[in-house]
């Protein structure tokens, strides 16, 4: 696999120990966004740990096809992407700092508010329009302000402008990050290995159906002759003696 290098961690995600230093690096961060996404305690977060595990295996599998893009990014999106599907029956936490949020509401704020996601891409990952993001990120602001008494802003005075709610959200985003189990990232390479083989396995299998599937055509055709036109069925009509 080509090298690749992870601004945000200063190594490469390739395959074995070049992902292992990236998911290493990158893993502490990740988690705390995964375990604001489920609104589960920092000590108590397996939701967290699945899916930030399955990310990472994900990550892992298509590495070779990363090409330009940074993993910590691809990560993320499988992440959000695996929370967005998984959690359409369980939509309330169980403590975390975004429990009152719902599903929607948590990946918007979490996107826009503690990762620095852009509006139009945070929009086009979620496949809202950037209006929806706006309003989204604006009514979770309001629920969180409320939960937290008002803030004062930068100066003493109080947290009026729109900026300044959602620098008083960041900061109650930025909470100590949950510990990274030991060997996460082993477990992950060694998922996101299995996976890779599966998917080679099955680009193998369609390449040799379809190769079969060309073979046969081929033979039929060489048979049939389709491209000639078939013998006339009919006696001519007889004209003069």
């Amino acid at each position: 696999m080509a090298e690749r290098r992870n601004p945000r961690s200063g190594r490469r995600a390739g395959h074995a120990p070049d992902f292992e230093a990236f998911a290493a690096g990158a893993a502490g961060r990740l988690l705390h966004t995964a375990t604001l996404l489920t609104a589960e305690p920092l000590e108590d977060n397996p939701r967290a740990r699945a899916l930030l595990t399955a990310a990472l295996a994900h990550t892992y599998a298509v590495g070779d096809r990363l090409r330009d893009e940074d993993p910590y990014d691809r990560a993320r999106r499988d992440l959000a992407a695996r929370f967005a599907r998984g959690t359409r029956r369980r939509r309330t936490g169980r403590g975390g700092v975004l429990a009152r949020l719902t599903r929607e509401e948590r990946l918007v704020v979490v996107l826009r508010l503690y990762e620095g996601v852009a509006e139009e891409q945070a929009a086009a990952l979620l496949g809202l329009s950037e209006a929806r993001v706006r309003a989204v990120c604006a009514r979770a602001v309001a629920v969180l302000r409320d939960a937290a008494g008002p803030a004062p802003a930068p100066g003493g005075r109080r947290a009026s402008r729109p900026e300044d709610r959602e620098a008083a959200v960041r900061r109650l985003l930025e909470t100590p990050r949950p510990p990274v189990p030991a060997g996460l990232a082993g477990r992950a390479a060694e998922r996101g290995a299995r996976l890779a083989r599966r998917r080679r396995a099955v680009r193998c299998l369609l390449g040799t159906l379809g190769a079969v599937a060309v073979l046969v055509l081929f033979v039929w055709a060489s048979a049939a002759r389709p491209w000639e036109a078939p013998p006339a069925e009919t006696t001519p009509v007889f004209e003069e003696w």
